[in-house]
């Protein structure tokens, strides 16, 4: 009982953070997730959540959705987040995550200094969706690179959050597919998931209500400062 009220809290937490900055969630989640049910079904656990929490990010923000880019990025990450899930289990996590702090601290530092000139076009989203597509696949999730991709789009709020949300949505959605077929899942993984996936709808649902009163230029530079953070957290712990 304490188990599930403890993720309930911590998904309505992590649903907050995502859903108002389009990453963080599973950063929060994974810790908790591998202390609680172990190593073996945390990532898997976390899949499925994150797949709820961005569904709702998607039907929140529907009508503002940029389907071009969204397309152009999906078109990589879809084939590399396959070939990620399947590798999951061959190299060690920590590794995984630090390769995907340094990354986004990389890019965020480049828009920054105004040194990334590959512009918005589709090599850009290409190439972001294949590195996010399949370090997301090791790693569980991958979403504050794929949010520094889509931040340089320059998107209102809502449609950033929401067209990033598409990508995730699908990404999560391939990795669950074979993340079922090669792993045991039984039903108190099933029970904690519909549980952990009311909160995320909820904390979603929270998030978009703050950020649509948030000017753009505002917006752009929070999630610039927290993306940053949370690549140094990530480089740090692993």
């Amino acid at each position: 009982m304490f188990e599930s009220l403890l993720l309930f809290v911590a998904a309505f937490v992590a649903a907050a953070i995502s859903g108002a900055a389009g990453f963080g969630g599973a950063l929060l989640l994974l810790p908790l997730l591998v202390a609680t049910v172990g190593v073996d079904k945390a990532v898997p656990l976390l899949t499925v959540a994150q797949f709820v929490g961005n569904l709702s990010r998607v039907g929140f923000g529907f009508s503002q959705i940029h389907w071009r880019p969204v397309s152009q990025f999906l078109l990589a990450a879809i084939p590399c987040s396959a070939l990620g899930a399947l590798s999951f289990v061959q190299l060690p996590q920590d590794l995984v995550i630090r390769v995907i702090g340094l990354l986004i601290l990389v890019f965020v530092m480049l828009k920054y200094f105004g040194w990334l000139h590959v512009g918005k076009g589709p090599l850009l989203l290409l190439a972001g969706g294949a590195v996010t597509g399949f370090l997301s696949g090791l790693a569980g999730s991958a979403g504050p690179l794929g949010a520094a991709v889509f931040l340089s789009l320059g998107l209102p709020p809502v449609a950033y959050i929401a067209s990033e949300a598409v990508t995730a949505l699908v990404m999560h959605g391939v990795k669950s597919v074979i993340y079922q077929h090669y792993l045991q899942t039984d039903m108190q993984f099933w029970i904690l998931a519909a549980i952990m996936s009311c909160a995320m709808v909820l904390g979603t649902w929270s998030a978009k209500r703050v950020i649509e009163r948030m000017p753009r230029e505002r917006f752009q530079q929070y999630v610039a400062i927290l993306l940053a953070a949370i690549a140094l957290y990530m480089i740090v712990h692993g």
